[in-house]
């Protein structure tokens, strides 16, 4: 039970470093970046939320869990903006090799259950993975509308590269939630001239 419980603080103690890894989107108040810790906690936060517009059949609770997980592998491969220009392949394999890190602090009986939701999630081919996947591209962009364009100022992004990139993620596992922010993303867009 010792022997547990340090693997579990040893994984939970690394885990706190997400906390210090920068996020190209900023608060809603435009008074700073977001880091990672705050952003996996905004977005399960949302799917608590948002669950009523979850496909029929999604497991909110699989999806939250999805979400607290999702981004850990961030403490040794940072943060990839989705506007930035980054090599895919060696991102994924940054982030497996961070993976197979981090959940091997924990008990192997932990460790291959929450790799397992994270591989889930990142395959994005389960109804649950897919609404993580949709929130996980939904919560940014609101922010971004809070914050007068955030990040879309300093990607110097056009709405059809947001459609491309985020709304189709969006669209495809939470349409009804796309259909709420493409208007109101076209209108900020649309009111900068």
């Amino acid at each position: 039970t010792e022997d547990r419980l340090s693997q579990q603080f040893a994984f939970l103690t690394e885990a706190d470093k997400l906390k210090s890894v920068l996020r190209a989107n900023r608060l809603c108040d435009g008074s700073r970046r977001e880091n990672s810790g705050e952003h996996s906690w905004h977005i399960a936060l949302y799917a608590l939320v948002l669950a009523e517009h979850a496909p029929e059949g999604v497991n909110i609770n699989r999806v939250i869990k999805m979400l607290l997980l999702h981004d850990l592998v961030e403490i040794d491969a940072g943060d990839a903006p989705i506007f930035g220009d980054h090599d895919i392949a060696a991102m994924q394999a940054d982030e497996a090799n961070a993976a197979n890190r981090l959940f091997g602090l924990l008990p192997s009986d932990q460790n291959q259950t929450l790799r397992a939701l994270w591989d889930e999630f990142e395959a994005a081919q389960t109804p649950d993975a897919v609404f993580a996947k949709s929130l996980d591209r939904f919560q940014p962009p609101n922010q971004n509308l809070m914050a007068d364009g955030g990040s879309w100022r300093s990607f110097n992004v056009a709405f059809h590269t947001i459609e491309a990139r985020v709304g189709s993620k969006i669209n495809h596992g939470a349409r009804g939630l796309w259909q709420w922010l493409a208007p109101k993303i076209n209108s900020w867009f649309a009111a900068q001239g």
